[in-house]
Parts: C-alpha cells; structure tokens; sequence
C-alpha cells in the first residue's frame, strides 16, 4: 500500500475531479475535505470515495455546477435544495449561510436535500466552531438503501444517520463530538473489504441474523446493527431521531427506493454563544472543562485520558508528517482514472 503526502493526494483527487467535469472550485473543495477525513484517521471517507464520486457523476447521480436554491426562508431559517450538486459544496455554503444568520439573530437552523455524499459531517459544524458559535448537524441517506437494522430488527430499515456537535474553546485540538448512530460507519465496512481485514463481533449480522466478522457480508444480505450492543436501544432511539430530523423534516421521506440514488438530507443548526454568555468566558471554561477530564487518574490499560476531537487532532499531525496509506484497491482506481483523463504523467502516477 503506497503513503502519499497529503498535499500530492489532495492534488491527485481534485484534479481527477476537474477531468471528470467538475469545476476547479467544486474539486477544491471536495478534495480538502476528503482527504481531510483521511487526515483525521477517517479514512472510509476519505480518498477511497473519490472512484465512486466520479462514478456518480458519469452516471448523472451527481451534477457538477447545480443550482443551489433556497425553497423556504426567514431570518433564522433557509431549506435548500441542492440539485443533486457535490454535497461538499452544499453543505459547506449552507452552513455558510446558518452562521451569518446565527451570527445576526442568536441562533439558526437549515435543512438540505437533493445533494450527494457529504462525507465527514464533522466538517461543518467545525466551521461554526470556529467563528464562536456552538455547530450541529445530522444527516441521512433519503430513501437510498438502508444497512442499519431496528433494536431486535434482522432486516435494515434505517441509514447509519450521524450526528455532530461542535464547541468554540481555546483548546489546541476543537471540542467535538461526531458518530454514526450504527455499531460501526458503512464506510468502515468498505474499508475492511478493500483491505482485506476482518471487523469486530458486534458491529454486524449476516442475511441469516447471526453476528459476523466478515465485513463482506454486509453486502450479501447482512446489516449493521445499532450503537450500544446489549444496549442497543439507546443508539436505535438516537438513530430514529436523526432520521426524523435529516429525512422527514427535509422532505425526503423514509423507507428504501430501489429507484432512487444517494440523498444526504440534512439538518444543521448554529447557535451564537454570546447571545447567552460571552464568549471567552465560554471558551475558557469549556477549556478547563476539558483538562478536568484529562486530569482524571487513567484505568488499567489507558495511559492517558483524551476529550471529544482529540485524537482526531493528533492523528492529523502525524499523517501530516508521515503521509497517508492508501489502500492498493484504491490506488489503483485512481491510478486507472488519471490514465483515463491522460493525467498520469503530470501526475507522476505510472
């Protein structure tokens, strides 16, 4: 498996996504947050997903220069429609568009639908963490096809349907927290075949209901289950929820259309700290909140205790220095796509 530096990945992706129609704009963006999934050690959302991005393209299921159009709105809230455009750059301007508003009026909220994969969903309520303002979003798959069974279920009928909650501090690494509400992100899974790696008891069940390591049986009639494990109905009720919020609320429904494509619906929401307290004063004390926790004495196995969006940070500072592993299923996608688009010797990919 070949290492990349970031920057030369970060290159590779979006100028594979220019040959495939995407503007420079679009691809800039895109890639940034793609391989800054992989950065984070995230990598089932990371460059893996540029093959299947181009592919959504070629097939129409993704639309280069949409038009974004904003259906509904009032001083707090906006719906938009993104027209099935790269849902990078959707989710990113709508976020956009809910800090200024929060930033004006104390808090605001925003649903979106109509867009493509909008990959890591910590990217846009860190935005918002950024400007001062507390940042959340939730997001599902529309009525595309479900993995994730109900608490006690043996056949999916729910979406991995993450949620993030961001926090202003004045700590080195940001204050988050982002999670699937299933035992384990689809993507993982998708990592685990192209690795050829085996997947933790308890994260899946196969066609006939039974636990499995086999991450290929995800795709052979298997599922996912939901967070928790003999706990599971907190994540199932956690799940549910969300998908009332990303799904419903946006207009998308619920259930699995054979017909349809894939359909992040989203519900993000911005909340401007100093309309209820200053803000550095939130910051600081969010700040020593964090090393109270740290401070706690560590357990049998655990030499140091980290706070939400920690370890996220400290892994990018190593894979910026070390580089990034990619996969050689993956490489070697992209390896026949710059071949395609006549890129591999600009790209020094032979």
């Amino acid at each position: 498996m070949p290492t990349i530096q970031a920057d030369r990945l970060q290159n590779i992706a979006a100028r594979l996504l220019i040959g495939a129609g995407a503007s420079a704009e679009e691809a800039a963006i895109v890639s940034k947050h793609s391989i800054g999934a992989n950065l984070a050690g995230h990598d089932s959302h990371g460059v893996i997903q540029i093959p299947t991005y181009i592919d959504r393209v070629k097939r129409g299921h993704i639309v280069p220069g949409a038009p974004f159009d904003t259906l509904r709105e009032s001083s707090t809230t906006t719906v938009i429609d993104g027209n099935w455009g790269f849902g990078y750059v959707v989710s990113e301007r709508a976020m956009s568009i809910t800090m200024e508003k929060a930033k004006q009026h104390g808090v605001a909220a925003a649903t979106v639908f109509r867009q493509s994969h909008v990959g890591r969903v910590a990217d846009y309520p860190l935005m918002a963490a950024r400007e001062g303002l507390i940042g959340i979003m939730t997001a599902d798959s529309g009525r595309s096809s479900k993995g994730v069974v109900p608490f006690g279920g043996r056949e999916p009928r729910l979406g991995t349907n993450p949620i993030c909650i961001a926090m202003p501090s004045n700590l080195e690494a940001p204050m988050f927290i982002d999670m699937a509400t299933s035992a384990v992100a689809a993507g993982k899974l998708g990592v685990a075949v192209a690795r050829g790696a085996s997947v933790p008891e308890g994260w899946i069940i196969d066609k006939d209901g039974n636990p499995s390591t086999d991450p290929g049986d995800l795709r052979n009639g298997g599922a996912v289950l939901p967070l928790g494990g003999p706990e599971g109905h907190k994540g199932y009720g956690l799940s549910v929820m969300v998908e009332i919020l990303s799904g419903i609320l946006t207009g998308l429904g619920f259930g699995h259309d054979p017909s349809g494509r894939h359909n992040d619906g989203c519900f993000m929401a911005a909340f401007n700290v100093d309309a209820f307290r200053p803000l550095d004063d939130f910051k600081q004390e969010v700040t020593e909140f964090a090393q109270y926790l740290k401070s706690t004495p560590t357990a049998a196995g655990f030499s140091e205790v980290f706070y939400p969006g920690e370890l996220e940070h400290l892994k990018e500072q190593t894979l910026l220095q070390e580089g990034i592993t990619v996969e050689d299923s993956t490489w070697d996608a992209l390896k026949a796509l710059a071949d395609e688009y006549n890129l591999t010797a600009s790209l020094d990919m032979a």
